[in-house]
């Protein structure tokens, strides 16, 4: 039987905010089978606790954000995506402040924080939600349609597309399609990293975001071209940063998924959508144990031992 993950030993690290510009420091804690993954807001009076569920989910402007009796983390998605990616089901997050530092702009950082702290099994199986019947949400029209959807699929693979009307991406894939029982998250996705327009540095910075943003922490591009002295990492990084965000956006679900996501300009704001419809249609979906011989458990069992 697949089992239950969490780290071996507690670890810490601190970066900035992307949004905020504050100095964070963020401490990562073993947490017992059947805990979940959850945030701690020690920063406070009395310490908060807010589980990483996408019910919680209460802002995806630019970023997800978890949100209890008036209280924030925000921009969780790369860390979930790296806790999803390393199969880690159960884990304590203390935080000093109300934004998950940026790092590097990817999962890169996270990744290798955890692999640092080990990774432990645990005496419980792991439980996955398999999507039983195609579940899919959409905005806006013609042009400007953007939708996402989850449906059957014995692994867990995703595809995604983009279009951004911009000279340096549109040089570079707009289409990327992972499927984790051939590819690596670690090598394929995880240092992918967050991009944004010098043009818009101004606007957002007056909307109380982006104020930690740097070249050493996304790509940044003018008009023309990315103004990253060492270039992109991956020919379709763009692209690719955006499945790293599906991957933490759907891992508030609670679960591993055993599915495939295909979406069309999707974002934060859609990806928490799909995840509360698929969490209401009940009959969507089911929760199930793999034994590790069994086919729809390979994806996982590859990457979690070999990545």
């Amino acid at each position: 039987m697949l089992r239950q993950r969490t780290i071996s030993k507690t670890v810490s690290t601190k970066g900035i905010g992307l949004h905020s510009g504050r100095l964070v420091e963020i401490t990562l804690r073993p947490a017992a089978p059947n805990t979940g993954i959850v945030f701690h807001r020690i920063d406070l009076p009395q310490v908060v606790d807010i589980p990483a569920q996408a019910h919680l989910v209460g802002g995806t402007t630019m970023a997800s954000v978890l949100q209890k009796d008036g209280v924030r983390v925000s921009t969780v998605e790369h860390l979930m995506s790296a806790l999803a990616g390393l199969g880690i089901d159960n884990l304590h997050i203390d935080i000093s402040a109300e934004e998950v530092p940026i790092m590097d702009g990817s999962a890169g950082t996270f990744v290798y924080l955890l692999r640092s702290a080990g990774l432990a099994e645990q005496e419980a199986p792991k439980q996955f939600l398999r999507v039983l019947k195609p579940i899919e949400v959409r905005e806006g029209e013609g042009a400007n349609l953007k939708w996402a959807r989850l449906e059957p699929y014995e692994g867990f693979a995703l595809q995604f597309s983009i279009d951004f009307q911009h000279p340096a991406i549109n040089a570079t894939a707009n289409f990327a399609e992972v499927d984790f029982a051939k590819e690596s998250y670690v090598k394929t996705i995880a240092r992918a990293r967050t991009f944004g327009f010098a043009s818009d540095v101004e606007a957002m910075r007056a909307a109380g975001l982006a104020r930690g943003g740097s070249l050493d922490n996304a790509i940044v591009m003018d008009e023309y071209r990315v103004l990253n002295a060492d270039g992109l990492r991956y020919d379709d990084e763009f692209v690719k940063h955006k499945i790293l965000d599906a991957i933490g956006d759907l891992y508030l679900i609670g679960h591993p998924l055993v599915a495939r996501y295909v979406a069309c300009k999707s974002g934060h704001g859609l990806n928490n959508q799909l995840a509360r419809a698929l969490l209401a249609a009940q009959d969507s979906w089911e929760l199930v144990n793999y034994a590790e011989h069994e086919v729809a458990s390979q994806p996982y069992v590859r990457e979690w031992k070999f990545s």
